[in-house]
């Protein structure tokens, strides 16, 4: 068994897991509603929307959705934490997604690790970016 992150979206999933794939080196498969079996069932405005992402990278999968806007929701209680091995892949990682992002704690070294900080994406999404790397004791 394994636990999946599934992400929704008010219309930008699409944009979004593009964006994750090509930031975190991965593989993108997306389904739209239109391609989909429920393609007769859905409004024309759903068809171009993402019915089902799935993002693979590393040994990591992240899915995601569009949702119609009554629905949508914004991400609460929780957060999305990504251990680079190293502290220029977590600078990398960081300010890419911190870019047009709300940063709530910037990166920076702490007792557990090199680099850490979060942020909220562009997209709504909450990330906690780690280094695997902690602070050598003197």
């Amino acid at each position: 068994m394994k636990l999946v992150p599934h992400l929704t979206f008010d219309g930008n999933c699409k944009e979004a897991f593009e964006f994750y794939r090509d930031l975190l080196h991965g593989t993108l498969a997306i389904t739209t509603f239109g391609e989909s079996p429920a393609a007769g069932h859905v409004s024309s405005d759903l068809k171009d929307k993402v019915v089902h992402a799935t993002l693979t990278f590393n040994d990591s999968e992240l899915a995601g959705a569009d949702v119609p806007a009554n629905e949508y929701k914004k991400a609460e209680g929780m957060y999305l934490l990504l251990e680079p091995e190293d502290a220029k892949e977590a600078e990398r990682i960081f300010e890419a997604l911190s870019e047009q992002g709300i940063v709530v704690i910037p990166l920076q070294e702490m007792f557990w690790s090199v680099a850490y900080g979060s942020l909220v994406d562009k997209f709504g999404t909450p990330w906690e970016i780690s280094c695997m790397a902690t602070p050598s004791e003197d």
